[in-house]
């Protein structure tokens, strides 16, 4: 993995995290009257997991840029395969980067609009980005794609958790 890679892969998610954590405020009067699932987490778990998760998906993303990459520069023709390889690193660029929209994003539809069921549909579109983020990261490199599933099964999770207490304040505001 370069280094380059990952300080610009690093940033990206530390710029995610800090405009979600701008958003967030849980111990706004709004948040603490919720109703709250029994299986919730404790308060403490989010900022643990999601620190972790994105130190993983810095690393990740970074492994399989720069196999991108590889791939773009060991095919050296100016023919199909060197067109699909650099089409495949800008895709997976984009990906990763409407990812990291989406996953900052969140705490802006739930915590500042105070709709839950906004950020529960937001939270289902990130969860499904971030399974794609998974399949085109398996692609480049196998073992960073396992080490990143956690990311989207934590985003599954987060998406059922936002569902769960829509459901439990309707009409919550």
């Amino acid at each position: 993995m370069k280094l380059k890679t990952l300080a610009w892969t690093t940033a990206a998610t530390v710029a995610t995290a800090a405009a979600g954590g701008v958003a967030t405020d849980p111990q706004s009067s709004w948040y603490l009257k919720l109703r709250k699932p029994d299986w919730q987490p404790p308060a403490l778990a989010f900022p643990v997991v999601w620190t972790a998760l994105y130190a993983d998906l810095a690393v990740t993303s970074a492994v399989a840029l720069d196999r991108a990459a590889e791939l773009d520069e060991a095919a050296d023709s100016p023919g199909p395969v060197r067109r699909d390889h650099r089409r495949e690193l800008r895709s997976y660029q984009g990906a990763l980067a409407a990812n990291l929209v989406l996953n900052a994003s969140w705490s802006w539809f739930f915590w500042r609009s105070r709709r839950p069921w906004l950020g529960a549909a937001e939270a289902a579109v990130l969860a499904a980005s971030s399974a794609d983020l998974v399949r085109r990261t398996y692609r480049l490199n196998p073992t960073a794609g396992v080490s990143l599933a956690p990311y989207a099964a934590w985003c599954g999770f987060a998406t059922v958790l936002s569902a769960a207490i829509a459901r439990l304040n309707p009409g919550s505001r």
